[in-house]
């Protein structure tokens, strides 16, 4: 059987139907072959284009340039998407597609969000409309990404949607799609130039590199990362983030929703309202390794249903929860990893809305754990019905003054709370 384990992964990741015999071939020679995308020859010299202030393909310093190379790169199949140092200013995210590498040369290469104004609707638009007729315009240009949202006045529902604006007459704003829900007035529709500065749907095959990403704090107002972020992803597939600060966003630093098999590595996410890193709902095999997350709301987040990830030697400092791991987030490792300085927890195992809900048979493992809660506070807590939980040698080390904190709690309702071989100094266990 051990023979056959790669070709019975390629079998099952393709989706195939085959009956197994003998390996085939190797592949010694590849051509590109029309529709193959999973042999292809290396070739010496890919599509490139770059963009930058000067020497560069396409000269400019806004998501405008940005956005043309991502396009111009995208016709042609994908390639690789190259940004000179320099501060680029965005009133628009820039919108990612498949097969797309998008790289600065480091710490020099910014993208920075542009302030955030917010105005009411003027007048009602029903949910067929592709227009909106603002209050306050002078703010918004065409071509600037907004977040339009209200709350109905009965049930207290929210709508958030994002689009872009596309073309003007006087304060009324046509919209790249149609809005199929309701603004109005009543509801207190509200208009803001709020949005994350790199973004993708449904797409495959992307790699963001070596770049800072600014969401200028303290000039935007709030959008959280089920919507926005540094970077937000949504319905995502094989992603690589190396190399990447993401800071000072109204919200989370990277989001990534139904996404699967993205890996976040020597990333920096830090002074974000938000979260650090949220792997979102139903976010299957998510790799977290060699980052640093400082100084969030939760370091990392994983949400509802985030199941068989890794998060490792990542260093999580400054953060009122280090990691959260809660609605059904199974199966997950948390290894060899520095968490100090939590606020509140190190480790939440949240309570949830009883066992079926919980995140079980999650590991956490070889972890140093310096300095986490408030006084007569807990490093882990593991809450609600949380079941078969492996906590093992970890260090935990408590260096401040004051009234005792606890190593880990075990709710009433937990079961099966494995704790082995853990260190415990200047804390109670």
């Amino acid at each position: 059987m051990r023979k056959c384990q790669g070709l019975v992964f390629l079998i099952s990741f393709l989706g195939c139907q085959i009956t197994l015999g003998a390996d085939r071939p190797p592949v010694t020679k590849p051509r590109q072959t029309s529709g193959d995308r999973v042999v292809q020859p290396n070739w010496k010299e890919p599509l490139e284009v770059t963009v930058g202030t000067k020497d560069a393909d396409i000269i400019g310093n806004d998501h405008k340039a940005i956005q043309a190379a991502v396009d111009y790169v995208t016709r042609l199949g994908g390639g690789t998407v190259r940004v000179r140092n320099g501060t680029y200013r965005l009133r628009n995210a820039i919108y990612l597609s498949s097969n797309i590498h998008l790289v600065g040369e480091g710490k020099d290469t910014i993208l920075i969000k542009e302030p955030s104004a917010t105005t009411t609707l003027l007048e009602d638009s029903d949910w067929y409309d592709q227009e909106i007729t603002l209050k306050e315009a002078d703010h918004f240009r065409v071509g600037d990404g907004v977040c339009l949202r209200s709350k109905d006045a009965k049930t207290g529902v929210p709508t958030v949607l994002k689009r872009t604006l596309v073309a003007r007459s006087g304060n009324r704003f046509k919209l790249d799609k149609a809005l199929r829900e309701n603004l109005w007035q009543m509801n207190n529709a509200t208009c803001s130039s709020l949005f994350p500065i790199l973004t993708g749907e449904f797409i495959e095959n992307i790699r963001i590199e070596n770049m800072v990403l600014d969401g200028n704090r303290n000039k935007n107002d709030e959008l959280d990362g089920n919507y926005a972020g540094c970077i937000f992803l949504q319905d995502c597939s094989h992603v690589v983030i190396n190399g990447v600060t993401a800071r000072n966003y109204q919200g989370d630093g990277i989001s990534w929703q139904i996404c699967h098999d993205v890996t976040v590595e020597n990333c920096v996410s830090e002074n974000n309202k938000g979260l650090g890193l949220h792997p979102g709902s139903g976010s299957q095999r998510p790799i977290i390794r060699n980052n640093v997350l400082r100084n969030n709301d939760i370091g990392i987040f994983f949400c509802w249903g985030v199941k068989y990830g890794l998060a490792e030697k990542n260093t999580i400092e400054g953060n009122r929860v280090g990691v959260s791991i809660g609605h059904r987030d199974t199966d997950n490792v948390v290894t060899e990893n520095t968490i100090q300085g939590s606020k509140l927890n190190g480790v939440l195992f949240r309570p949830e809305r009883g066992p079926s809900f919980a995140g079980h048979r999650n590991r956490i493992e070889n972890n140093r754990f310096v300095d986490n809660s408030p006084e007569n506070g807990n490093v882990i807590d593991i809450q609600g019905g949380t079941e078969s939980i492996i906590i093992r040698n970890n260090q935990f080390q408590e260096t401040r003054q004051g009234r005792e904190r606890h190593a880990i709690k075990q709710g009433a309702d937990t079961k099966n709370i494995l704790l082995e071989n853990n260190q415990i100094k200047g804390l109670q266990p």
